[in-house]
């Protein structure tokens, strides 16, 4: 695919700034009646298959984590998806826009990723409501 159709894509698809792949298994977290169904469609034409749940039981190339500031303790949400990861796998972290209902302060991003052990790599606009924090695993 050259460069211009990979910016027509991004452009018209904004999963595809998120670096799924076909043939990923991607397990999502956090599901409520807010999420972006947009997003959440264009990763499955991206990897090529649904999302799977919470109840998944292998590992998973990645998680999207939905989460708010009312879900709770989002060190322990973090340190939970990472059991669900292969090696090098990825967590998007998923929250509120500034200003939306459940909004978490990046600085808190922070601290609870460097707790958890993830490295914070990028945050992007994902979708209308949502930011996309990219999060890496640490080796095993």
């Amino acid at each position: 695919m050259s460069a211009t159709a990979d910016h027509a894509e991004e452009r018209t698809n904004p999963a595809a700034r998120l670096g799924f792949e076909p043939g990923q298994v991607v397990q999502e977290i956090g599901y409520d009646d807010d999420v972006d169904f947009d997003l959440r469609e264009g990763i499955e034409s991206l990897i090529g298959q649904e999302l799977v749940d919470e109840d998944y039981d292998d590992v998973a190339d990645a998680v999207l984590l939905w989460f708010r500031d009312e879900d709770g303790d989002l060190t322990d949400a973090l340190v939970d998806a990472i059991g669900f990861l292969e090696d090098g796998g990825q967590i998007w972290l998923l929250t509120p826009k500034t200003g939306r209902d459940g909004y978490i302060e990046p600085s808190d991003i922070n601290d609870a990723a460097q707790t958890a052990g993830l490295t914070q790599s990028k945050s992007i606009s994902v979708a209308k409501d949502w930011v996309g924090t990219r999060l890496g695993t640490p080796k095993r």
